[in-house]
């Protein structure tokens, strides 16, 4: 194993055992992956492994290309072609699946988290937003890669905003986030379910509340995100 792939491994098994620290899921429930893009190999969580059991040796590398398990005999989780979809399309180093109560429920409502205040602006520049719901035949062959796609189609209409939104929420299903690397894309998880906590209440106290002024999400997005950022350290 190259040192590459071995720090990979060690990373990516860090980012699912921080999955089940942070309360984000329960049982097997969840997944984290992370890429090496150079090599063409991703490395995610095997299946249905309790992540007591978790060491980065059981972390499965798949080839980005093809899905192929490329060392030991352990299967990957059962969402791979989702993520091998996800980092096909976007530009990202990790993926994330996650079961969170708040966030699901979102999701198994088809309701978007709505971007309502700087706490989510934050983060993401712009309301997160719900898939389409899968078709029988996208459910019954491929279930996992047309998961995968319908991310994908879901942002195809403005191909910055999975860099600026690197979230979903898979109608009926759950939420997916992504980032530079896999801690990143399980803070992205983190966050999301505080926002969609944040987001209930606010249908509770206020149901047809407007969102804030566009130049506010703009300021509180970008002060954290792109060339001219300048929040925090350098």
């Amino acid at each position: 194993m190259s040192e590459v792939a071995a720090r990979l491994r060690e990373m990516v098994c860090r980012a699912n055992l921080e999955l089940i620290e942070s309360g984000l899921v329960m049982g097997t429930f969840g997944n984290v992956s992370g890429v090496d893009r150079p090599a063409g190999v991703m490395v995610i969580k095997p299946s249905g492994v309790p992540y007591a059991d978790l060491t980065p040796g059981r972390m499965v590398p798949v080839s980005l290309a093809t899905g192929e398990v490329l060392e030991g005999d352990l299967r990957p989780s059962s969402d791979t072609a989702t993520h091998l979809e996800l980092y096909r399309a976007f530009r990202c180093g990790g993926v994330a699946h996650v079961h969170s109560e708040a966030a699901t429920a979102f999701a198994q409502a088809r309701l978007p988290i709505r971007c309502l205040g700087t706490t989510h602006a934050d983060y993401f520049h712009g309301d997160v937003p719900v898939t389409r719901g899968l078709t029988r035949e996208e459910v019954e062959h491929d279930y996992e890669k047309h998961t995968g796609l319908v991310i994908v189609e879901t942002f195809r209409g403005d191909p910055g905003a999975a860099d600026e939104i690197p979230a979903v929420l898979v109608a009926s299903h759950g939420p997916f986030t992504w980032g530079a690397d896999p801690l990143a894309a399980v803070e992205h998880a983190r966050v999301l379910e505080v926002l969609a906590r944040m987001e209930r209440t606010v249908r509770l106290l206020a149901s047809g509340l407007p969102g804030p002024e566009p130049f506010l999400v703009d300021k509180h997005y970008l002060r954290k995100h792109g060339r001219d950022a300048y929040y925090g350290q350098k």
